[in-house]
């Protein structure tokens, strides 16, 4: 974070912020990858990170730490939503398993995910942060070419899971505690989209406006078609109007435009309601739907109106 601490050092106009981003916590299906990142997180946070009570308080020290650097949103890349039972003993009993170098069965797999992600989004409600959550990505499918070439190479596709139940139960268990963060969700394969929609709905609380956000369309999906469905649905089973809009790989510079394009969509949508007579023909109101999901609404989620 040198050069976010930098920037926030001398600031000249332009946020630029880091992300919180734990996913390597919770790929234990490769236990020496996982206990070498458990080392790195041990040596960023300048404690030893030996047992679960260790891991938590090393993730909260870096939390804080990347809160001080002006992070405001996390996000979860994740195959599909944890929300399995587990018990605090449980959890304790698998990591010591991990940092001893042992493989754990799938079911202590998703228990100890599952402990992960409902912690990591109290945690980003508490400092006051949006979640992001990116699921439904079926990674490395082709072997003979990861053995080639390795992770992010182009052999990932559109995953096909049922969320719903867990996403539900991991919602129900934060808002019971009153520790659920805003979040946006972002799945991977479209068909999720009225089902996200619908699922905001139980849980949306102000006095955020939008406080749980149906995600621009991404990777496969943020072409012309996968935006317009995105947007559909929202302005069917949803309130586009508070909708915080498009957001694109700052990895990739060219992408940008992606933005435009979007907004593109976006008027063509409202342009087409407007003379088929479903929306009024007023452009000073239509101009404040437009302005507000191209930036007041993110400006306002994300910074209270202050960026």
């Amino acid at each position: 974070l040198e050069h976010h601490l930098a920037i926030a050092k001398k600031p000249f106009g332009t946020k630029i912020l880091p992300a919180w981003r734990s996913d390597k916590a919770s790929k234990v299906e490769n236990v020496k990858a996982w206990n070498e990142w458990m080392d790195k997180l041990s040596a960023a946070a300048k404690m030893p990170v030996k047992t679960y009570d260790d891991f938590m308080d090393a993730m909260a020290k870096r939390h804080k730490f990347f809160e001080k650097a002006g992070c405001v949103i996390s996000d979860y890349g994740i195959t599909e939503i944890f929300a399995a039972p587990y018990t605090e003993a449980e959890v304790r009993r698998i990591f010591k398993k991990l940092r001893g170098g042992k493989a754990v069965t799938p079911e202590e797999a998703v228990k100890f995910k599952s402990a992960w992600l409902f912690e990591g989004l109290k945690a980003d409600a508490k400092a006051n942060w949006t979640t992001q959550l990116h699921y439904c990505c079926l990674r490395d499918n082709n072997t003979k070419m990861f053995k080639l070439l390795g992770p992010d190479t182009g052999f990932d596709c559109i995953g096909d899971w049922s969320v719903t139940e867990s996403l539900a139960k991991l919602f129900d268990r934060l808002e019971q505690g009153d520790c659920l963060p805003r979040t946006i969700l972002y799945s991977l394969n479209p068909k999720d989209n009225e089902m996200l929609a619908t699922l905001m709905g139980c849980f949306q609380k102000g006095p955020d406006r939008g406080k749980l956000q149906l995600g621009s369309a991404w990777w496969f999906l943020d072409q012309k078609d996968g935006m317009k469905k995105q947007i559909e649905a929202l302005s069917a089973l949803g309130c586009l109007g508070n909708f915080v809009g498009m957001l694109t790989d700052s990895r990739s510079f060219l992408s940008y435009t992606r933005h435009e394009y979007f907004r593109r969509i976006l008027c063509g949508k409202l342009g087409e309601e407007v003379e088929r007579g479903e929306i009024p023909n007023d452009i000073k109101w239509l101009g404040k739907i437009v302005s507000d999901i191209s930036f007041n609404n993110a400006n306002n989620y994300f910074f209270g109106g202050k960026a």
